[in-house]
């Protein structure tokens, strides 16, 4: 298999730009909102393709913001490199999903324990046949234990959630949905965190998705702007306070 000796799609000045712990929105410009409103000293380290991403301080330490893109191939390339050529050891996803299950409000924060996508995606990538793969239980349990630091436990649902390779809202995914096996309880859906956490597996770091639910299929509630822009703002700081740890 060619890699090749430097990196294709993130290009820094210096290897050492990149932290070895690592947030990924999938939006660039999340990414950007971040470094902006919660690092100190934060600098553009990379934007080829205008994927951009950022590493500054929070409380001392130092940490990257990657923009992923949409999907698992976008996904796949950016948590690929991060881990070959930049030594990165913990990566959590911070994105939005839709709820599938009234379990599931809008508003909270679900926390990956496993992922289940029908792709041939980790088939292609490396011969993995299995639908589902499991999210890092420690930094799990850190997550969940920062959270209850921060009065937010009432907020993180961990459980299930499904990684499409469409943008649901775009297709009939009950029909998706359907086809599941029943001991699978999915909470929510979206389009990256299979991809993330496969390739954190089979490359032996750490790795998790949460995502904040931004509607669902069993709810009639829409966040305002100022009430989603809270939520995503909770996320992200204990996703912060979570992978300084």
């Amino acid at each position: 298999m060619f890699i090749g000796e430097e990196p294709i799609h993130i290009k820094v000045e210096n290897k050492s730009d990149i932290a070895q712990i690592v947030l990924m929105p999938g939006d660039p410009l999340r990414a950007k909102y971040i470094a902006e409103e919660f690092l100190e000293d934060a600098k553009l380290v990379t934007s080829v393709r205008n994927m951009l991403g950022y590493t500054g301080l929070y409380k001392g330490k130092r940490v990257t913001i990657m923009g992923s893109g949409m999907g698992m191939p976008s996904m796949s390339i950016y948590a690929f490199e991060l881990i070959h050529y930049f030594n990165v050891k913990k990566i959590i996803r911070i994105g939005t999903c839709g709820a599938v299950s009234p379990k599931a409000l809008v508003g909270e924060v679900l926390l990956s324990d496993r992922v289940y996508s029908e792709s041939n995606f980790a088939y292609t990538y490396n011969d993995y046949q299995e639908h589902v793969v499991k999210a890092s239980k420690s930094l799990n349990e850190i997550i969940k234990s920062t959270a209850e630091e921060l009065n937010m436990s009432d907020k993180i649902h961990e459980g299930m959630l499904t990684t499409m390779d469409v943008f649901g809202p775009y297709i009939d995914y009950d029909r998706v949905l359907n086809r599941i096996p029943k001991e699978y309880e999915i909470l929510g859906e979206e389009m990256e965190a299979f991809a993330l956490i496969h390739i954190a597996n089979s490359m032996n770091i750490e790795a998790t998705a949460m995502a904040t639910v931004s509607d669902s299929k069993y709810s009639d509630k829409v966040l305002s702007i100022e009430d989603r822009q809270k939520s995503l703002n909770d996320m992200i700081k204990l996703a912060l306070e979570s992978i300084i740890k």
